[in-house]
């Protein structure tokens, strides 16, 4: 699958995207660093940061809760030498990509990773192209980033997919200038004591006088669109029928609960904090989020029926002078074991197929890859929202003055 090239303004948009991809991964710094590893932290502590284990990959079968699959024999391919620069989101997601694959990368294929010190952003790689002065090597990116800027010149490198595990990664994972690697759902989450059974799907998060109570749902300001796609789920449009999004139809829905909905959030954590609080009862929200206050003990569940994928990707800025070394990490992290540990560890979703068959039920229950919620969730069709953000937020501004 090709990223689109078509384009208007290439880097129109991109700060707005970067800045939710940053109050997405920064939430996860909320999430106590005891309770983001507390599943692998027996392994942790026993050495898990410096042990690999020699022969076959451990991990074949479902692993006892606590564990996390360890790596064995890996490709050839992968082997190499010298370093390569990953440009990231830093906090707790940088602690669980050095315990998931950073340092079994290292310790398996002789290739140093240096982190950087400055997070992923589009005009700082166009900078670096445009001047040959390349300062990371792979950078974990929205695929946004990916399609506005690639129209413009030549700003990214290839995939080589032939050092990919394709048999477990599905295409529509794979494009020509980026990879998935780190899967999440926008879905329903509720307030068990007010509904014990819960909402089913969109439809009755629109339906206030079966599901009363106030609501929260995201704004179409500060870096983030409005769900439009839920609007339209609710008013009996089917999932696989969703895009081109009809932005009127959507509003109009939108309007109906306009009146029971206490806050259009604008950061991840506002959402969950309002359900913890009891100041709504049923929100739409990135499922770590949600998944963060279980763990706190809040009486909190998720609706994964006509939930959305999102996903980050790995990329590589062009005339990277390691972007062998980079191609071979991006291929690593993407590995079933690579992909299982960090679902160990965070509560979002793996790109590799195999994965699932290392991690225990109780873990793959609350991922949004799950096996089990494969025909609820839609994936999100971000070619569509650059083609139309503008107009969307054009439209929101005008529908709050309505």
């Amino acid at each position: 699958m090709v990223e689109r090239t078509r384009d208007r303004d290439p880097l129109a948009f991109l700060s707005g995207q970067g800045a939710m991809r940053r109050r997405m991964l920064r939430d996860l710094d909320a999430m106590s660093r005891r309770g983001l590893l507390k599943i692998g932290a027996g392994a942790a502590g026993a050495g898990l940061l410096s042990r690999v284990c020699a022969g076959r990959v451990a991990a074949q079968g479902t692993p006892s809760a606590g564990a996390m699959p360890e790596f064995g024999e890996i490709p050839e391919a992968l082997m190499g030498s010298g370093e390569v620069r990953m440009s990231g989101w830093g906090g707790a997601m940088l602690e669980a990509q050095r315990v998931a694959y950073i340092e079994p990368f290292q310790e398996l294929t002789g290739i140093t990773v240096v982190v950087a010190d400055q997070q992923p952003d589009t005009s700082k790689v166009k900078a670096m192209v445009d001047t040959g002065n390349i300062e990371y090597d792979v950078a974990q990116m929205d695929r946004s980033d990916i399609i506005r800027l690639a129209p413009e010149a030549d700003y990214w490198e290839e995939v080589d997919y032939s050092l990919f595990d394709t048999e477990n990664i599905d295409e529509g994972r794979r494009y020509t200038y980026s990879v998935d690697m780190l899967p999440y759902a926008w879905v329903i989450g509720y307030r068990t004591d007010t509904f014990p059974e819960g909402p089913q799907d969109q439809a009755d998060f629109f339906d206030p006088a079966a599901f009363p109570g106030p609501r929260s749902t995201t704004s179409g300001s500060g870096a983030l669109n409005p769900f439009l796609e839920a609007a339209l789920l609710a008013d009996g449009v089917p999932m696989g029928e969703l895009y081109p999004l009809d932005i009127e139809r959507a509003f109009a829905k939108m309007s109906e609960i306009r009146s029971e909905v206490v806050q259009f959030w604008e950061a991840g954590a506002e959402p969950a904090q309002m359900l913890a609080d009891n100041e709504a009862v049923l929100v739409h929200a990135w499922n770590g989020r949600i998944a963060a206050i279980q763990a706190e003990g809040s009486p909190a569940a998720i609706t994964w029926n006509e939930g959305m994928l999102a996903t980050d990707v790995w990329a590589v800025p062009k005339g990277s002078p390691n972007a062998e070394n980079a191609q071979k990490f991006m291929a690593f992290t993407t590995l079933p074991v690579s992909q299982a540990r960090l679902s160990m560890q965070i509560p979002y979703g793996f790109v590799n197929n195999a994965s699932a068959e290392m991690i225990p039920a109780e873990r793959l229950a609350e991922l949004p890859t799950s096996p089990e919620y494969a025909e609820q969730l839609f994936v999100r069709d971000i070619a569509w929202w650059v083609e139309n953000s503008e107009a969307v937020v054009n439209r929101w501004n005008e529908w709050l003055l309505e």
